[in-house]
């Protein structure tokens, strides 16, 4: 069986997020003043699971403009749109465009991951057949 028909094996688990990637700004030390506001808005959108967040600290290769990644994970693509629209989502939209001057890019994205010893384990398996 070729390697990439057998991938079906992994454990995947599968959630939709809406990813926001914050430019370089200006005035970082106003918009962390800011940010817990944006923060506890977001998290009232209904059906949202969990969060991330990530500040860039080094850029390791190519041009990055951004300094910040925001992710917002929802069971399916449908949840997360649905959220987006909300009155909540769209008290959250408003305060993060007011944040960041609309220096942002969002959109939708399919998240899949799987556990380490899973993976570990379809690999025992592959190197055996």
């Amino acid at each position: 069986m070729p390697r990439a028909a057998s991938i079906m094996v992994l454990e995947q688990s599968s959630m939709h997020k809406l990813v926001i990637l914050i430019r370089d700004l200006e005035d970082w030390n106003a918009f962390e003043a800011e940010w817990p506001r944006f923060l506890h808005s977001a998290e009232e959108m209904p059906g949202l699971r969990k969060e991330a967040i990530s500040n860039v600290e080094r850029l390791l290769y190519g041009e990055s403009v951004y300094g910040r990644m925001y992710e917002l994970f929802f069971d399916s693509l449908q949840d997360a749109e649905q959220a987006l629209a909300s009155p909540q989502g769209q008290a959250a939209g408003k305060l993060l465009q007011q944040l960041t001057a609309g220096r942002m890019v969002l959109f939708f994205a399919e998240h899949k991951e799987d556990d380490l010893d899973n993976i570990r384990r379809y690999k025992h398996v592959n190197d055996a057949s």
